[in-house]
């Protein structure tokens, strides 16, 4: 009588943590939020100046440009594509505007130099869907191509050159400030305001993925193109508009990167589409379409931040940061498949 009265109260609890690791399958972005919380407690346990905000107010700054592209690549993503050209478009993007801008029009607004660079973004973004499109050809193929050219016609006809001259709107907006404070060991720590720039974006990406017609036809698209064709999505606006957005939000991150950084080198950004796409996957977004959401995009991209950005303060040489990266990617990628499973 004991003995079975202690097997049906310990049953619940032995089925206690299988029930809660179910849970967070079916929830990525709570997985990915709790490997950001365990770098974060070891990596302030090694080194307390972590938790100085001068340090998150870092790793704010860092987010805004890799936040961006990686919401134009879960828009890809979810449509079933994979886009790896945006960087080689933000490079072409920034260097063309912020020259063209800096020698013939210096007193051109920001609000215009942020027009210019989404429009150009876009037009090469619009390129990429058509191709696809017209060539069936998988997009990771097509935008490699695309990158090649791109990078191909920045090393032919400007090389190596940075331009350090840049228009004094993109100066001053780059300088704005969200918030300044003070720090115990005297420095001055600056949230800048460009980081409204990731908040809207967010906001606007959401907005497209769950509240618009849009939106579902990129998760129908993602899911099955020839069931979506069945129910009446146009499987190329679809596509067109994915790599349009992607390459719009591209745009807009090369004029953000000039800013912060008051210069264009138009290969500063090369080798970066890795960590990118691994913040989209490590936010819970399937590598063959048909998921993935703003929250746990933004969440992958402090994942990859964190590694890349403090994992120092640890004591662990940079060297090992693709090592740390590719690591939480296998492990979301055996984790997450689980989700497929009964």
């Amino acid at each position: 009588m004991s003995d079975v009265a202690l097997g049906a109260s310990s049953t619940p609890a032995g089925l206690l943590p299988a029930r809660v690791f179910r849970w967070l399958i079916r929830h990525p972005p709570v997985f990915t939020l709790i490997l950001i919380i365990m770098v974060s407690v070891v990596v302030g346990a090694i080194n307390p100046a972590f938790w100085q905000i001068a340090s998150l107010f870092d790793m704010a700054r860092a987010a805004v440009v890799r936040g961006l592209f990686a919401l134009g690549v879960l828009v890809v993503l979810a449509a079933g594509g994979l886009d790896m050209s945006f960087t080689a478009i933000a490079a072409f993007t920034m260097f063309l505007i912020t020259r063209t801008v800096a020698n013939h029009a210096p007193d051109t607004s920001i609000a215009v130099i942020f027009l210019l660079g989404a429009v150009g973004g876009a037009m090469f973004g619009a390129v990429n869907g058509l191709l696809v499109h017209a060539l069936k050809a998988p997009a990771l193929i097509v935008t490699i191509g695309t990158q090649y050219v791109i990078r191909g016609f920045l090393l032919t006809f400007i090389g190596t050159e940075m331009f350090m001259s840049i228009p004094a709107s993109m100066d001053r907006f780059g300088r704005y400030e969200l918030w300044r404070t003070g720090t115990e060991s005297g420095s001055i720590a600056i949230l800048p305001a460009y980081v409204l720039v990731l908040v809207a974006a967010a906001i606007v990406t959401w907005l497209i993925l769950n509240r618009t017609i849009m939106g579902r036809a990129v998760f129908a698209v993602g899911g099955s193109p020839a069931i979506a064709e069945r129910l009446g999505y146009d499987l190329r606006r679809v596509q067109v508009f994915v790599f349009t957005y992607a390459g719009l939000l591209a745009g807009v991150a090369g004029i953000i990167y000039v800013s912060a950084n008051r210069l264009a080198n138009p290969f500063d950004l090369t080798g970066s589409e890795l960590d990118i796409v691994a913040a989209v996957v490590l936010g819970g977004a399937r590598i063959t379409g048909g998921s993935g959401t703003v929250i746990g995009t933004l969440l992958g991209v402090v994942l990859v931040t964190l590694v890349n950005n403090v994992l120092i303060l640890a004591g662990i040489p940079s060297t090992w940061q693709k090592f740390v990266v590719g690591g939480f990617i296998v492990l979301a990628g055996v984790v997450f498949a689980m989700r497929t499973r009964p």
